[in-house]
């Protein structure tokens, strides 16, 4: 959390968090514009941010895409706000405001990275693991061989049956790599990723995308192992289902982080 704080703690690092808020998947050049400082600065700025992961990066062809990755955020509150009962409603909802803000996107996707202690292969093995997705996913979550072309199945209710709604395992690495097709078809996600209207609702059950999981060794040793959650393939920039499921990833990844971790969760009424 050290490097979080000092991170934050620059306000020309919080206006470049705040325009990746406003649109992510920006260059460097993009970034840059308008700012009084140079690209140079606006680079180092970004190496910090990067390091704190609060900024996560994608490749596209020659260019290096940049976007907000709140989970950290997210996990600041969990682990260290949550410990604070004074001003401790207030601080949540103004993480509240931050996180569930509307950005509006030009590249339909987000990517989002965490750090956790554990193996490749317990992280791969939660992924898939219907007890362990019960856990993080709130008593939902899907079902599968995860063999590529396999199907996907999902309960509806926590009490329910595993349900067929078309999807299917598209790539399938053990310790490396886990990717499926995501429909919204499940009466379960209007909660789990909060569509408030019939409207915004009826939108999202005709969007196809699909999320991915990428599990690799950290950059340095003691931080664990990364991984880096893809979800694109959204209908348009301005897709509902991107605006739902944008929110409900980060309290997924800061679960499973706390999960495979041994913590105690900020409902842990002993914490």
């Amino acid at each position: 959390m050290d490097a979080i704080f000092k991170a934050l703690a620059d306000p020309s690092r919080r206006q470049l968090l705040d325009r990746l808020n406003a649109r992510g998947g920006q260059t460097l050049r993009e970034l840059s514009e308008g700012l009084a400082m140079s690209r140079q600065a606006v680079s180092k700025h970004l190496a910090v941010l990067e390091s704190a992961v609060l900024v996560s990066t994608a490749r596209r062809g020659r260019e290096k895409l940049h976007y907000l990755n709140p989970v950290p955020i997210q996990e600041v509150a969990d682990r260290w706000i949550g410990r604070y009962e004074r001003g401790r409603m207030t601080a949540l909802s103004c993480l509240k405001e931050t996180l569930e803000g509307q950005p509006v996107m030009d590249k339909p996707e987000f990517v989002y990275v965490t750090y956790i202690q554990t193996t490749a292969e317990k992280l791969y093995q939660a992924l898939i693991d219907p007890e362990f997705i019960k856990i993080y996913m709130g008593g939902y979550g899907p079902e599968s061989t995860w063999e590529v072309g396999a199907p996907v199945r999902w309960k509806m209710d926590p009490d329910g049956e595993f349900e067929e709604v078309g999807q299917r395992v598209l790539e399938a690495e053990p310790g490396k790599r886990l990717s499926y097709t995501w429909h919204t078809l499940q009466p379960m996600h209007r909660a789990m990723f909060g569509f408030a209207s019939d409207e915004e609702w009826e939108k999202a059950v005709q969007e196809r995308s699909k999320v991915t999981f990428d599990i690799e060794p950290a950059e340095e040793p003691e931080m664990g192992i990364k991984l880096t959650i893809t979800h694109d393939g959204f209908d348009s920039p301005d897709s509902r289902m991107l605006e739902g499921v944008s929110d409900g990833w980060v309290m997924i990844l800061s679960t499973l982080k706390t999960l495979l971790e041994g913590g105690r969760f900020v409902c842990d009424p002993d914490q």
